[in-house]
């Protein structure tokens, strides 16, 4: 992938660095950015993590000075890259002047820690394989950029760093606001976790064309819906207000998703479940089971039906600003599995029976939460009430064994869910032997 260094996300990255994260900065501090301003904003990278960042901007510094490419070259990537906020040669000073002041304070901000610390030889990526896919997405994005850029970015790749390159090439689709077709953006995103970039630096600022939204679970990590909503609401929450928190989930639509799409699966959810007919005891009970009692909405004089109208009202909002043209309507009954579901939550009865969940609050009865979620799959979506077992069986802790993992998995592949759901629900409880 990248030689012998670590993947960026695997050093703690999760947003864009080093270089391209340098004329990020110059972008948004807009143009005629002055000299000193220019060097703060480099200041303010280098210091980032403790200074750890440092590392990353004085060596795409320095990659680039070692690959000796002309003036042009370096003028054209990197004025494109910084959306002209700041040109060298307005202060009297090159592009290759610029690099080596950058990584002067590179070097400086790291010998703060570590007074010896020398800049160690440039560790360029020159992979053949991921410079030709490269040049392969320069080229579909040709047509909207100009020729000049084009050349200069593809001279980069491949005559000085890889790695750099695409993060340059992605930093000029980015200051220029070029529209990325959703089909290409997911080839960036695969070809960024080759680099192993982090997927905001990829994702993040790019003009991409999405797909309308839709409810499939393509590009869901892990849970999602109702259920994955409740998981937001341990007893110590960091939001002002609970529909504050509502917003914050429905904003987690991942990197593959439309914006709104978690929004429109949380609604589907909600409103299946106050279609259904459940009595406001029973949704109280299943909210305050997946929540392990963490927004007791019952303390706060809420039933369980006037809580999940607030949800549905936040689903709205979210769609109504980020998908105006996405139409809502009855979701589809579904029963495929119904049989499934139910004979896993009869199995786990003796498991379930006299276990108190909540015990440092007003407990609530095991038995009685599996009731409601046979309610749930009988009479509102076996597939919901599956995702909502998941999460209550990962806060009552039961050993669960081999055998019912497979089943488990067998299930959450008819239901479509992505490899990491079981993962992180209940994978632990499993006792292998």
């Amino acid at each position: 992938m990248t030689g012998v260094r670590p993947a960026y996300y695997e050093l703690g990255y999760d947003e864009d660095f080093g270089l391209t994260a340098l004329t990020e900065r110059l972008a948004l501090a807009g143009p005629g950015t002055g000299l000193a301003a220019a060097i703060g904003c480099a200041e303010g990278i280098a210091d980032r993590s403790e200074g750890e960042a440092a590392v990353e901007l004085g060596e795409d510094a320095r990659r680039l000075l070692a690959a000796d490419l002309p003036e042009r070259i370096l003028s054209t990537v990197l004025q494109a890259a910084s959306g002209h906020a700041f040109d060298p040669a307005g202060h009297g000073m090159s592009c290759r002047g610029w690099l080596e002041r950058t990584s002067e304070v590179s070097t400086a901000r790291l010998r703060q820690d570590k007074r010896s610390y020398a800049p160690p030889p440039v560790r360029p990526v020159r992979d053949a394989e991921l410079c030709r896919l490269v040049v392969a997405e320069l080229g579909a994005a040709a047509p909207a950029l100009v020729p000049d850029l084009v050349d200069a970015l593809e001279q980069v790749v491949t005559g000085a760093d890889g790695d750099l390159g695409m993060r340059l090439f992605l930093r000029a689709l980015k200051a220029q606001a070029v529209p990325v077709p959703y089909e290409q953006y997911r080839r960036l995103l695969a070809l960024g976790w080759r680099f192993g970039f982090p997927p905001a630096v990829v994702h993040d600022g790019l003009a991409v064309v999405w797909p309308p939204v839709t409810t499939t679970r393509q590009g869901i990590d892990g849970d999602f819906g109702l259920s994955r909503l409740s998981e937001q609401f341990p007893a110590v929450w960091p939001y002002h207000t609970p529909r504050a928190a509502i917003a914050h989930v429905l904003t987690h639509d991942g990197y593959e998703r439309p914006p709104g799409s978690e929004a429109a699966v949380v609604w589907e959810d909600t409103r299946r479940m106050l279609d259904s007919g459940l009595s406001d005891a029973t949704i109280t009970l299943l909210w305050l089971a997946a929540t392990n009692r963490g927004h007791g909405i019952d303390q706060f004089g809420i039933s369980g039906r006037e809580w999940l109208e607030q949800v549905v009202e936040v689903c709205e909002q979210r769609l109504a600003e980020v998908a105006p043209g996405y139409v809502l309507g009855p979701p589809a009954v579904r029963t495929d599995g119904r049989e499934a579901v139910l004979r896993e939550l009869r199995d786990l009865a003796p498991l379930t029976a006299g276990t108190a969940i909540s015990p440092a609050f007003q407990p609530l009865e095991g038995a009685a939460v599996m009731d409601a979620l046979e309610q749930v799959v009988t009479r509102v979506d076996p597939d919901l009430g599956f995702r909502l077992l998941l999460r209550v069986l990962g806060i009552l802790q039961p050993p669960l064994t081999e055998e019912q993992y497979a089943r488990y998995e067998a299930l959450a592949g008819r239901f479509q869910y992505s490899e990491d759901h079981l993962l992180f629900s209940v994978d632990h409880l499993v006792q292998r032997t």
